[in-house]
């Protein structure tokens, strides 16, 4: 849903120095994990697209959930992701 997605990076660009997008939600999701990138959020993608980049943001101690803060990321296809003191924040831009 593209107009669901502007709404949510109008959002959070207010807040941000930017956002950046790779194209791949795996190398984003490593970015998150190795601390080069904040933050990650995305909307209906795969388990196979996102599940090895969320063990690394998991493993070096961030944070991943839906945008509800539950477990459905996996299934439900909406993800969030950072570092504990940023993913509460993150999600409540992202749902306004």
């Amino acid at each position: 849903d593209h107009g669901l997605f502007l709404a949510e990076i109008g959002r959070v660009i207010e807040r941000t120095a930017g956002v950046r997008r790779w194209g791949a939600a795996s190398l984003d999701l490593a970015y998150v994990a190795a601390g080069r990138f904040d933050g990650f959020w995305e909307l209906e993608l795969a388990p196979h697209d996102v599940a090895a980049g969320a063990l690394l943001v998991r493993e070096a101690g961030g944070l991943v959930s839906d945008l509800e803060g539950g477990e459905d990321w996996l299934r439900g296809g909406r993800i969030v992701a950072a570092g504990p003191d940023l993913h509460a924040l993150l999600r409540a831009r992202l749902v306004g």
